[in-house]
């Protein structure tokens, strides 16, 4: 149970069978798809028809291993590295492991990994998320709002550089993960001026069909610069799933807070809610999924809201064939303050356009 836990706080640090040595393992998914996106934010711009890949699942090509160091500790590792498969380009900015790069310990204390991870929040919105962060359905598409750097969503951030994470073990399917990193984009600065710092906090509960977390992440932007020193974004994420065994219910709601944004030293907030629902039936599973966003600055506001469908069907283990249609609508609420959300998916931008239909293969390995 500790190392399911892990697993899904961590987005897999380990194998589940014991090892009495070193063992290292090669994996990865390769997924491609047909794309149709249409109604563009800008009335100009045609629509727009693409042969896609790791449009579920961002492609990938891993090795991760465990030692066992005797006494119940074991040493861990993970190098996971992102591509583009329409291509042959590396994805994540051309990082050679750009998705994952840590290694770790692991006992019956816990686990301590190091390296470049996944936010406690990603990994667990994207367990929740019927669209499991995937496809036009994805959640995340409504946290757009034009707060980002070194290609991150700070609203929603998925990953941290120079971070390092402490998952404790299961009490009774209690769980709680902390997570710090000093930069959380790129290298740390000559005397960490600009760095961004990230801590974060994810106490969870998990038992039988209920999962359950409440997360605390904040991010304090380019400390020790002057007139800049106190801006900092705090979000606050509670959600979870309750499994019925023939429908799976998910929902959450997001809370984002930029403190000083811009020039104004005004308060930028983002506050976010979602429902979704998971229907297995043998081989298939029909999802759907409604995401709501308000962004509020001075006195403008904006909503934007995705309501989604989607089918998959598992021809293996590893095999699955899916579809995908999702719709977005972005208004302003007092006729100054357009939202700009659109339906990307796990690795293509939405680039404006408000709906999509997308349909493809994917095989894990």
């Amino acid at each position: 149970m500790q190392k399911k836990l892990i697993a899904l706080a961590i987005a897999g640090l380990a194998s589940s069978a014991a090892f009495a040595q070193s063992n290292v393992q090669i994996y990865g998914s390769i997924d491609m798809g047909y794309a149709h996106r249409g109604d563009n934010i800008d009335d100009n711009i045609d629509n727009q028809n693409s042969i896609d890949s790791g449009i579920t699942a961002g492609n990938r090509l891993g090795f991760k291993g465990t030692e066992d160091l005797g006494n119940g500790l074991k040493a861990l590792f993970t190098l996971e590295a992102g591509f583009a498969a329409d291509t042959g380009n590396s994805t994540q900015g051309g990082r050679l492991f750009g998705r994952q790069a840590f290694v770790g310990l692991t006992g019956g204390f816990g686990t301590v990994i190091a390296g470049r991870l996944y936010t406690p929040k990603y990994s667990f919105m994207s367990t929740i998320d019927p669209f499991k962060a995937g496809t036009v359905g994805q959640y995340r598409n409504v946290f757009a709002a034009g707060v980002n750097a070194g290609g991150e969503n700070l609203f929603d951030p998925t990953r941290l550089d120079n971070a390092v994470a402490y998952v404790s073990p299961s009490f009774s399917g209690f769980n709680v993960t902390v997570a710090y990193s000093n930069n959380a984009i790129q290298q740390e600065n000559i005397g960490n001026i600009g760095d961004n710092t990230v801590i974060a906090v994810m106490p969870r509960y998990t038992n039988g069909p209920i999962d359950v977390a409440l997360n605390f992440h904040q991010i304090d932007l380019n400390n020790d610069v002057p007139g800049l020193d106190d801006q900092k974004i705090i979000n606050w994420t509670l959600g979870g799933t309750y499994d019925f065994g023939v429908a799976k219910l998910a929902a959450y709601y997001d809370d984002n807070k930029y403190e000083e944004f811009g020039v104004t030293k005004d308060d930028l907030t983002l506050k976010t809610w979602g429902l979704g629902v998971t229907v297995p039936f043998g081989k298939h599973s029909v999802l759907a999924s409604y995401n709501r966003s308000k962004l509020e600055l001075n006195d403008r506001e904006g909503n934007s809201s995705q309501w989604a469908l989607g089918y998959n069907y598992s021809l293996s283990k590893r095999t699955n064939v899916y579809a995908a249609y999702a719709d977005i609508s972005n208004d302003d609420e007092d006729g100054d303050y357009i939202r700009t959300a659109s339906v990307a998916d796990s690795t293509n931008a939405g680039n404006g356009y408000q709906n999509g239909f997308q349909v493809g293969l994917k095989h894990s390995f």
